[in-house]
């Protein structure tokens, strides 16, 4: 029998639908029967592809006696930590003050007011390695609730103490100085892993906001090592298991330093911003592999992520469809055994496919099967067209394996960064039809997530909204999407649209103390604000709210010289100096966003009729600039609608010629009308 969840949007909730736990959602409904009966509540949160939830679920959640001692002492509620970032932000604060450390599926009991006083992780259905059952966590939890109360209440006082202190880092007197990123940079260095790039040891996440920021400060210095640790790590990415071989695209992060066995769930978030960065890496350099790797991953974007409304669904699962009466099988349909690559491909082909893509009898994963990499390109003549054929036919016996689940809700943050990505990567290497699906996912955005007062709701589902409201990252990232298609297509009205998201992000979660809430303050959760707003300036998977914010409205400034947005976008950047000292890795868009401010950002009007080739053509030389954060439009200036664009004004063809004003602060130099000539003024990097 179903549960509450059936009624769910999510369809991380919707997996939970047909557990003997008498789920709830989150709410007040929730917390007043929990009030009701006296009881804690058990708070649940995960996502649809997180491979350990659905462990949790198996061994836990659809046992039935773990369902009723449950159901019997406490009200459990489940949450999409991705419908709902800031409820799994404030209680993820408490797992980690109490266990030193976080992840999902995230386990935590309340008070019937919503204050947590025990937390942990996933937890096993038998005692292992010295973690204790599930059964026996909830038999002590509620045994304390019953027995020792007032120790459950001072727990809770405790935590909600540390909560509501709310650890802030210092901010800079102001931005980060071109001394301070060059010192952070240094840092970066240090850490770099030299033999598989990327940072730190593993487990290892793609570094995708400091990737960033490491391109554009070699853009401005041209520091040749910065470019460097960008080309090594994206390369061992790119040719390790992390990287989906046959289909393109990049799963979360690799279990191990060296790149080889990914955590196998692919995310949107991840997709995007590392489309960006190796579309920037590919700008800079010229790159064979990154353009393989971009025009890769924007097919598996248009292919296995986007909805039938036009939007881009959240995730793959890591886990595929099971046998009947089976559990789920991580990674499945990735991974391949000698054998498996004969049978598809016949014993010459197969050997070489092995070889080829580091298959072995032992395996890289697990029972003896391999994830596919590709440690160097076929060099031997004709082995490239034996490479594209041999990859062909072993991407279309993979499509015969039950494929792994798709969470096809539309998140509108993680939209933003893909409009952003596809736009930028489509008009740099000339694909059309990647800037259409741009632009038809922000309609969609347009349509269905934003209200006519600017108002956003975080996600949607088969072209209807949730109920959930956006937090500062949906609001930051779709003006950053709609900016990008600002500079590709010249149309106004995303100008417009990127103004309404903006002006909500400063009215609506501005810190009077400097920076930026996560959540709107008309719109903040009552149960967390008695603990904390949330409010965080590092970047995770993504960039933060906060940095995503500053970027926008640096850009925003640059494309209408309105000092009131360049100002909150300064003021923003000034905890980014501490974190520059201190720990660059978490601040990399930060940072990314402090390189843009010192160069300018430069600022390019190309003006001229846009059926004129003479206005493509500077318009594309404008697009392959390396500045950072350069902000290009491209308009004609007998167009009314050019004149709703503040850059745009006053500029005009030079002898009937389309012509490119290459800017600064709205200060511009004498037009030009040759593509070599605006080559030659767009700003380049010093040679260290």
């Amino acid at each position: 029998m179903a549960n509450r969840l059936a009624k769910a949007t999510s369809p991380y909730l919707l997996q939970h639908a047909d557990n003997p736990v008498d789920w709830w959602e989150w709410g007040d409904d929730a917390f007043e029967e929990a009030r009701r009966r006296d009881v804690p509540v058990l708070l649940s949160v995960g996502y649809a592809a997180c491979h350990w939830c659905h462990v949790m679920a198996h061994e836990s959640f659809e046992d039935e006696k773990v369902a009723r001692y449950l159901n019997e002492h406490f009200v459990p509620v489940k949450v999409d930590r991705e419908e709902r970032p800031d409820v799994d932000a404030v209680y993820m604060e408490s797992v980690q003050a109490l266990t030193g450390q976080g992840g999902w599926p995230m386990t935590a009991f309340l008070t019937p007011d919503g204050r947590p006083f025990y937390a942990g992780t996933y937890f096993p259905p038998s005692p292992r390695h010295g973690m204790p059952s599930f059964r026996q966590v909830l038999q002590a939890v509620d045994e304390a609730w019953t027995q020792r109360r007032g120790d459950v209440a001072a727990s809770a006082e405790r935590i909600a103490e540390a909560l509501g202190g709310g650890a802030r880092l210092a901010s800079g007197d102001g931005p980060p100085s071109a001394t301070r990123l060059d010192a952070a940079v240094g840092r970066l260095e240090a850490e770099l892993d030299p033999v598989n790039g990327g940072f730190g040891g593993a487990p290892k996440f793609p570094p995708s906001m400091v990737l960033e920021f490491l391109l554009r400060h070699h853009a401005r210095t041209g520091e040749h090592a910065a470019l460097g640790a960008v080309e090594l790590t994206a390369e061992r990415m790119a040719r390790g298991g992390l990287y989906d071989q046959l289909g393109g695209g990049f799963a979360r992060y690799s279990v191990d330093a060296s790149w080889v066995v990914p955590h196998f769930e692919k995310m949107l978030y991840d997709n995007a911003l590392l489309l960006r960065v190796y579309a920037h890496l590919w700008r800079a350099t010229g790159s064979a592999l990154a353009e393989r790797v971009v025009r890769e991953t924007a097919a598996f974007l248009l292919r296995d992520l986007r909805t039938a409304e036009g939007g881009f669904a959240s995730s793959l699962d890591a886990d595929s469809p099971p046998e009947p009466g089976a559990h789920p099988v991580e990674g499945a349909y990735y991974v391949w055994t000698p054998a498996q690559l004969r049978a598809e491909l016949g014993d010459e082909d197969g050997a070489w496919a092995a070889e080829l893509l580091g298959v072995t009898a032992e395996g890289t994963f697990e029972h003896g099967a391999s994830t596919l990499q590709l440690p160097a390109d076929p060099a031997a003549p004709g082995d490239a067209t034996r490479w594209g054929r041999v990859r062909a036919a072993l991407f279309e016996a993979r499509r015969r394996r039950p494929a792994p689940g798709r969470d096809d809700k539309v998140v509108a943050a993680w939209n933003g960064l893909t409009i952003a990505a596809l736009a930028e990567a489509g008009a740099l290497l000339d694909e059309p039809a990647w800037i259409d699906a741009a632009t038809a996912c922000a309609d969609l955005l347009v349509r269905v997530h934003l209200d006519d007062a600017g108002r956003v709701r975080r996600v949607s589902r088969d072209g209807v909204a949730g109920g959930h409201p956006g937090v500062l990252e949906d609001y930051a990232d779709l003006a950053e999407g709609f900016l990008a298609l600002l500079a590709v297509t010249g149309d106004p009205a995303w100008l417009s649209l990127a103004e309404q998201l903006l002006e909500v992000v400063l009215t609506s979660f501005t810190d009077p103390a400097g920076g930026f809430f996560d959540t709107g303050a008309d719109v903040t959760d009552a149960r967390l604000a008695g603990l904390r707003r949330p409010q965080d300036p590092t970047d995770n998977a993504t960039p933060s709210g906060w940095s995503a914010a500053a970027g926008a409205l640096l850009a925003f400034a640059a494309y209408t010289g309105s000092s009131r947005h360049r100002e909150a976008a300064e003021s923003a950047l000034n905890i980014y100096d501490a974190l520059a000292a201190r720990a660059p890795r978490f601040g990399g868009w930060g940072l990314a966003v402090a390189e843009a401010l010192l160069a300018g950002p430069v600022e390019v009007a190309v003006v001229g009729p846009a059926s004129d080739e003479r206005t493509a053509a500077l318009h594309a030389t404008a697009l392959r600039g390396t500045s950072p954060g350069a902000v290009v439009v491209a308009g004609d200036p007998v167009d009314p609608a050019a004149g709703a664009i503040p850059l745009l004004r006053g500029r005009d063809v030079v002898g009937g010629v389309p012509a490119a004003y290459v800017c600064r602060n709205f200060v511009c130099d004498l037009p030009v009308t040759d593509p070599e000539q605006l080559a030659a003024r767009l700003p380049t990097a010093q040679a260290d």
